[in-house]
């Protein structure tokens, strides 16, 4: 007898146990698990091909790179007996700084870097024809000035009717730059809003033009320009010249 006879007569054969019907939620839950299993395998497997992905591209990457070219050497120094005077770069004098226009404004606050003073200087860009000078904060010690900080007005008329440049409340060095500005008009007082309480400004008219009213504040009072209200302006009768 051969396999394929062995075989038949298995076939042949009563089954040892009775037959009996599936267990149908036994399949269903191994089922479920099989899949389960194999969703994870499949995303780990995925990792794995990427990963491999990468690394293929890497290595393909730094196959394809050319060899980096042989640097040059410098040719061998060659011997001389000729000397010549060493020359000097020819120098040029700094330019010097644009003068104040009219009087420099002494505040009276003294610091060990000289008084805080306030003083106008030319402005001339072509981008901004109607702007034709700047506010400059800075420092005076005896006959020298040191300016630290110039604002300007960036669009329309530098005398427009208005509060113009204000600036400050920062630190140069150890010192506080008041908050500062100015107001084109005749302003006779100048007041903002801390934390609920009016701040009055000091002011000095500019005697590059008289219309043109300098003011700053008490650092103490106004640490800053972040905390300003809208700033409000008054004539010499006490009448509200802004909004």
């Amino acid at each position: 007898m051969n396999d394929l006879d062995d075989f038949r007569a298995a076939l042949r054969q009563p089954p040892e146990e009775p037959f009996s019907e599936p267990d149908l939620a036994a399949i269903m839950a191994g089922g479920a698990r099989l899949r389960r299993r194999r969703r994870v395998l499949t995303g780990t497997a995925g990792i794995a091909a990427a990963a491999a992905v990468v690394l293929v591209f890497v290595f393909a990457i730094q196959v394809r790179q050319p060899a980096p070219a042989p640097v040059a050497q410098p040719p061998a120094p060659v011997s001389s007996t000729l000397t010549t005077a060493p020359t000097t770069a020819p120098t040029t004098a700094a330019p010097a700084e644009a003068p104040p226009i009219g009087d420099v404004i002494g505040t009276g606050i003294k610091t060990a870097r000289g008084e805080i003073v306030f003083f106008a200087r030319a402005v001339d860009l072509p981008q901004l024809p109607d702007i034709h000078f700047g506010l400059v904060a800075g420092f005076r010690s005896g006959e020298t000035l040191q300016p630290v900080l110039m604002t300007n007005e960036f669009r329309g008329s530098d005398r427009s009717f208005g509060f113009h440049a204000t600036d400050g409340g920062e630190l140069s060095g150890d010192e506080v730059i008041p908050v500062f500005g100015y107001f084109a008009g005749q302003a006779a007082r100048i007041t903002t809003t801390v934390h609920g309480k009016t701040v009055e400004a000091s002011l000095a008219r500019w005697s590059g033009d008289p219309a043109v009213v300098v003011f700053w504040f008490d650092p103490a009072a106004v640490p800053d320009s972040a905390v300003l209200t809208p700033l409000i302006a008054y004539d010499a009768d006490g009448k509200r010249l802004t909004k």
